[in-house]
């Protein structure tokens, strides 16, 4: 464990040459999500990329695609109010995020209806709710449709940004030291458990190129650049 945090502050002091990266909520690599009935969902190519989720602090917007089921609505991104969708009328309809991360709302598909991610009161006892990560930047948990059944978040959709910029990696809305100690907490932890929870750069694997990668994009939203 010593020799792991030495080499991950050893990359941070190194890091400051790594090229910029590019903003996205869901990256190609890591786009899609399970539904047994239906198949596979992608979070990101919908209307050729400019109509994918998108991940704002307190809601969702954009289009999941199935190649099965066609468009997915999980909110238009103009909310009623900050704190996120209504739910009460169709124009006011969407996915919200909960200060925990928990999902709740409703998301609208045109060939099976109502897609619920409030799943706290069926699956919170097991930790299966639906919700978003926010220590290892992605999707957990299960939504549900009357009309298809569970859909697993936690399948493949991850390395999403909660609040607009990647390096806010705690998604406390603000990017400062916390994150790049959270991060070095994720990546740490996924070197350990053989995950990719801390692969910032995308490539498939978890090493010091990532935490190089992650600190670049942290000094670029730093000066103003997320």
């Amino acid at each position: 464990m010593r020799s792991l945090r030495l080499l991950a502050v050893a990359a941070l002091a190194s890091a400051i040459v790594t090229p910029a990266l590019a903003q996205s909520d869901v990256p190609d690599a890591h786009k899609f999500c399970w539904q047994e009935n239906t198949g596979w969902l992608n979070w990101r190519d919908a209307g050729g990329g400019a109509q994918g989720v998108r991940f704002h602090g307190a809601f969702l917007s954009g289009f999941i695609w199935s190649e099965n089921i066609g468009w997915i609505n999980v909110g238009d991104g103009t909310p009623g109010t900050p704190a996120g969708y209504g739910n009460t009328v169709g124009e006011d309809t969407g996915v919200n995020i909960a200060a925990n991360g928990d999902l709740f709302g409703l998301a609208w598909g045109e060939n099976v209806g109502w897609i619920n991610f409030d799943t706290r009161a069926a699956l919170g006892a097991s930790g299966q709710q639906a919700r978003v990560d926010r220590a290892a930047g992605r999707l957990r948990g299960y939504a549900w449709g009357e009309n298809i059944g569970w859909i697993n978040l936690d399948d493949a959709t991850h390395h999403i940004s909660t609040g607009g910029c990647r390096a806010d990696w705690n998604g406390d809305g603000s990017v400062n030291s916390s994150d790049i100690s959270a991060f070095l907490t994720t990546w740490l932890g996924a070197v350990n458990a053989g995950t990719l929870d801390a692969d910032f750069n995308e490539d498939g694997t978890v090493n010091s190129s990532d935490i190089s990668a992650m600190l670049t994009a942290w000094l670029q939203a730093v000066n103003g650049g997320c």
